[in-house]
């Protein structure tokens, strides 16, 4: 029963972050036109307009790319800065909630602030569906950064909690991660297609429901009245003090810098694809969605590698930044789409090598040096998320020109082939033995008698 009801909860977190980074990118084929037609610049005639109107460049009805560029070139200066900033508005927002969140989930639990994140992004993406105005629309992306950053810290930390031995640890966050980049790739078809030829409104409700339907299966196994149980586990350890750790420190640092190259190139590949080799839209929007199979194959081979080797975590971390720093450089290299796709693939299958190896090794260095509560050690880690996808929507277009293109690849690749060796750090982790923590203390065998309960005051101390 209790291994049914792990196996249910890890289905709600997926579904959670997959619905969260759904939501992310399923704006992309539906901002830059609704901002256009708001603004009365062209698109569709009205923020209700029927989906099969005209698109901003002025083409016939049904013409519509189903992934337009996240920065069309029609659009004004203006225009752009407030796209860029509607994007960055939900990771600016997590950037700053999470270290609260994090706090909070070690206090309290991870199913209740997981519910609230939930409750949240349902809000935000009803809002999407019945915006009006640019402000709408920016309150609704900045509500989806508060629920992010409850809903996505809480369930990576419910998974390692109620995973707390490898290699399905190992497995299960692997799982997470698939669902994510799921998430991520799927999305902007799925947003296109169905603000093509059902409306605007139809991508934000389906998700609506689904993340209903989610929070009500997640109350449903972990009720409101069962987190009084936690009023009896120990405290976490505080969040600064985490971030003082240099081996979690390295590790966060590896997050933000493997994901940097994925952050700045969403928001200026499909303007350089047009300019340089004359991409046609459904060339630009397809672009990032092979990534999703070379992902999946890594996550499917750390997994694998880190459950015959685990001593070698660090190792498929460094050489997940190698290929992601050389892949990065070749993108400028490319000449048509086909070419594009292979870098980017890199990217991705880079990206899955370090997260799947080092998320399990945050879970892993806080039981073994501090208390094995993961609250605070998983907002970290989001953290390092929220710094590159806050940087990208609002940096990236600024470098590429000031800088160029090929400069801002060539500054990506570079970062990461120099942090790959950094790694080298974390070689002896595996080789730390956890410590008797409060935590197992009270698991394994509360005190007996007046010894036993000085000594664990002693222990407390």
């Amino acid at each position: 029963e209790a291994r049914r009801q792990r196996r249910l909860l890890l289905a709600v977190v997926c579904v959670a972050l997959l619905l969260d980074n759904m939501l992310y990118m399923v704006i992309v084929p539906i901002v830059p036109d609704y901002i256009a037609a708001m603004r009365g610049k062209g698109g569709a005639a009205g923020p209700f307009a029927p989906a099969g109107g005209n698109e901003s460049g002025g083409t016939g009805g049904g013409n519509r790319s189903l992934l337009p560029a996240r920065y069309p070139p029609a659009a004004g200066g203006n225009e752009d800065v407030q796209i860029g900033v509607l994007f960055a508005s939900k990771a600016l927002l997590q950037l700053l909630v999470s270290p609260l969140s994090g706090t909070l989930i070690d206090r309290v639990g991870c199913e209740g602030p997981l519910l609230a994140g939930l409750a949240v992004m349902f809000l935000s993406t009803t809002t999407f569906a019945f915006a009006q105005n640019y402000a709408t629309l920016f309150a609704a992306r900045s509500l989806q950064g508060l629920g992010s950053a409850f809903a996505d810290t809480a369930g990576i930390a419910l998974i390692a909690d109620r995973y707390a031995e490898e290699p399905a640890r190992s497995r299960a966050l692997g799982t997470a991660l698939a669902c994510i980049s799921f998430g991520s790739l799927a999305a902007p078809p799925f947003g296109g297609i169905l603000y093509e030829f059902a409306g605007r409104r139809v991508p934000f409700l389906v998700l609506a429901c689904v993340c209903l339907l989610d929070g009500l299966l997640l109350l449903a196994l972990a009720p409101p009245g069962a987190a009084a149980a936690r009023a009896n586990m120990p405290v976490g350890t505080p969040i600064h003090r985490l971030m003082a750790d240099p081996y979690i420190a390295v590790v966060a640092g590896a997050l933000a810098t493997c994901n940097i190259p994925l952050a700045f190139l969403e928001p200026t590949i499909a303007n350089w694809m047009k300019e340089s080799m004359g991409a046609s839209e459904w060339e630009v929007g397809l672009t990032w969605l092979p990534a999703f199979f070379p992902h999946v194959l890594g996550v499917y081979l750390t997994v694998r590698l880190a459950a015959a080797y685990p001593h070698l975590q660090w190792f498929y971390g460094a050489l997940g930044m190698a290929i992601i720093g050389a892949s990065s450089c070749l993108v400028p290299a490319c000449r048509n789409f086909g070419q594009v796709i292979i870098p980017l693939c890199g990217i991705c299958f880079g990206i899955a090598l370090v997260d799947t190896a080092l998320l399990p090794t945050l879970a892993f260095l806080v039981d073994v040096r501090h208390v094995s509560v993961y609250g605070s050690v998983y907002a970290i880690a989001d953290i390092s998320y929220c710094v590159a996808y806050a940087l990208g929507p609002i940096v990236a277009g600024q470098i590429v020109h000031t800088m160029g293109f090929v400069q801002l690849n060539l500054g990506m690749g570079l970062a990461n082939v120099l942090y790959a060796p950094v790694l080298l750090f974390l070689k002896n982790v595996c080789q730390m033995k956890p410590s008797h923590s409060e935590r197992n203390i009270l698991l394994e065998e509360g005190p007996k008698g007046l010894y036993d309960t000085i000594k664990m005051e002693e222990r407390k101390g």
